[in-house]
C-alpha cells in the first residue's frame, strides 16, 4: 500500500531540506578555519586587511588607538616605531610582551601583507613595501 500522497510529498520536502543545509553548511565551513586549522598555523586569511580584522584588532582594536585591560596593546595608529619596517616584522615574527608570537602561524607573504596594511593605514604613510623576502630574513 502506497502512502498518501501529502506524506510522499513532505517526505521528499524535507529530504530537500536537508541537502540543501547540508550543502550550504559544506559551503560555510570550507571558508571558515577550524581551531585546528589556527592552531596548526594555517589561517585562511591572505590580504592584509582579512588579516588584521581577523586577528590584530581583537587587541589593537578596530580602531587601532589600542587597549589596556589585562595587559596593554599598543596603538598602531600614526605610530612612529613602524617608520623601520624590521620593526613590525619582529614584533609580528617573534612576539613581543603581551603579543604572542605570529611566525610559525603566518607565511612570509601574509605577515608581509598584515604589517604592509597597517604601515600604509589608520594615519600611517609608510611608503616602503615589507616583502616576504624581507621576513624571511628575519625569521629564527
Amino acid at each position: 500500500m502506497r502512502p498518501p500522497v501529502h506524506a510522499a510529498r513532505a517526505a521528499a520536502h524535507a529530504r530537500i531540506v536537508a541537502v540543501m543545509s547540508l550543502l550550504a553548511f559544506a559551503a560555510m565551513a570550507s571558508h571558515i578555519a577550524t581551531a585546528q586549522e589556527i592552531y596548526a598555523g594555517k589561517f585562511p586569511q591572505q590580504t592584509g586587511e582579512d588579516l588584521f580584522k581577523n586577528i590584530c584588532q581583537g587587541c589593537h582594536m578596530p580602531d587601532v588607538k589600542g587597549a589596556i585591560s589585562a595587559s596593554a596593546y599598543p596603538a598602531l595608529a600614526a605610530n612612529p616605531r613602524l617608520v623601520a619596517a624590521i620593526y613590525p616584522i619582529t614584533v609580528v615574527v617573534n612576539g613581543q610582551r603581551a603579543m604572542p608570537p605570529f611566525g610559525e602561524s603566518l607565511s612570509d607573504e601574509q605577515v608581509a601583507n598584515v604589517i604592509n596594511y597597517v604601515r600604509t593605514h589608520f594615519g600611517n604613510h609608510y611608503k616602503d613595501q615589507v616583502t616576504p623576502a624581507a621576513v624571511k630574513a628575519q625569521r629564527h
